[in-house]
């Protein structure tokens, strides 16, 4: 099994405080933790936007069709400005979004530049008024459109460095703190990548706020034969596009998006053993906790209940919220809980929804030597001590990992709460 990464460090862990004593330390998931100061309201300030790309301490994360530029599978690489130059332009934030809108050509593919934060672990450097830390922006260099020579290009020198873009579905090797630069910036990056297209009306969009908003402008210099682009030519002045409800009130379609996803660990009713899972195209021996996205109009605990109930049969009674953990497979928040099983409600049958193989109560011994020795992500090998056969269940930067060791240690505190 490959190394795995230390989790982060909960916000002020050390501070003791009212609440702290009450529900126990904070929990801190992978994919958080992010060292970065997002000034999230300063995305819009052209001033700050414009002075922070080219300023001499801003560094640049790079990512190839979602792989991101790194050392090596543990430590994120960063380009210069001077090393992007040629894909992106002396500044792409050199003009104020409304003349941007004003200048719309879809037949010109435009660089995708992010705005991800401040670092502000090192305050030298770049100011903005009372804000100060070193600049980070996220680049998609994919080779595509009109810009695919110019990506190509860059994607050429920093191979030539030594640098490669990491490829894989998951990137959980990571330090902490780059797991949640890289969660934030994959996570934009694919949204972007996902909505190129209006969701009102289904004409082309153009990326503004810093990567975190995309706008359906009301015109538009190429010369689109259908709705969906295919742009023949350049006219001389811009045409009026179809109408688009986006461009009047308040709408929440060029957002980007999250998916609130549910993930539980369900406890018996005398709390001495655990419910998990197993879809059938998971390694042999490999379980979980149960998980499903939440619903319109639901609130987490019902979708807790609903979700248990449709995956194994079972019945629960208490929910409790545990800890939340983004996860950027492509844009997911998991809400970790707590749930207990109904005295009459622990009885499983799997034949409302299909999706588990099996569901199964385990005792807390045999979870803790799971925990202990049988951790793993699904395509990798358990630990050394690990015997054929025994239980296997997923490594510690995964939330549902979390979860169990809260079951299994007392919940968030020194002493049991369940």
């Amino acid at each position: 099994m490959p190394p795995q990464p230390d989790l982060p460090d909960p916000a002020h862990h050390d501070v003791d405080s009212m609440l702290s004593r009450k529900f126990g330390r904070e929990v801190a998931n992978y994919f958080s933790g992010s060292p970065l100061n997002r000034v999230s309201f300063l995305r819009a300030d052209h001033g700050f936007i414009s002075k922070a790309l080219v300023h001499p301490s801003t560094s640049f994360l790079l990512f190839n069709d979602l792989s991101p530029l790194a050392k090596d599978p543990t430590k994120l690489a960063y380009a210069t400005h001077n090393d992007i130059r040629s894909l992106i332009g002396e500044n792409p934030f050199e003009k104020e979004e409304a003349e941007m809108i004003k200048e719309y050509n879809s037949s010109i593919t435009l660089p995708l530049v992010l705005f991800l934060g401040l670092d502000e672990r090192n305050k030298e450097g770049f100011e903005h008024g009372i804000y100060s830390g070193c600049p980070l922006f996220a680049v998609d260099v994919t080779p595509k459109g009109t810009l695919e020579k110019e990506a190509t290009g860059v994607i050429e020198a920093m191979k030539a460095k030594g640098l490669q873009f990491v490829e894989g579905r998951m990137h959980m090797t990571l330090n902490a703190p780059e797991a949640a630069i890289y969660a934030q910036a994959r996570a934009l990056l694919d949204w972007n990548a996902r909505n190129p297209f209006c969701g009102g009306c289904g004409q082309p969009t153009l990326s503004v706020n810093a990567g975190t908003k995309r706008v359906c402008p009301p015109t538009d210099f190429a010369s689109l034969p259908t709705a969906q682009g295919g742009a023949t030519s350049v006219e001389a002045k811009p045409r009026e596009r179809a109408a688009c409800a986006t461009r009047k009130g308040i709408s929440n379609l060029s957002f980007p998006r999250t998916d609130p996803t549910v993930i539980m660990a369900v406890v018996s009713h005398d709390a001495k053993r655990v419910l998990l899972g197993r879809q059938r195209r998971w390694p042999p021996h490999w379980y979980s906790t149960l998980a499903g996205f939440c619903e319109p109009a639901e609130s987490v605990e019902e979708a807790v209940r609903r979700e248990v109930w449709e995956e194994s049969g079972v019945l629960l009674g208490r929910v409790v919220i545990h800890s939340t953990q983004p996860w950027p497979y492509p844009a997911n928040l998991m809400i970790g809980a707590i749930g207990q099983a109904l005295p009459d409600g622990e009885k499983i049958h799997l034949e409302h929804d299909p999706e588990l193989e099996d569901a199964k109560w385990v005792e807390m011994d045999e979870i803790r030597e799971a925990l202990r020795i049988g951790t793993s992500g699904l395509g990798d090998a358990p630990g050394e001590e690990y015997k054929e056969g025994g239980l296997r269940l997923p490594p510690q930067t995964a939330i549902a990992n979390q979860l169990l060791q809260a079951v299994t240690g007392g919940f968030m505190g020194e002493s049991p709460k369940i």
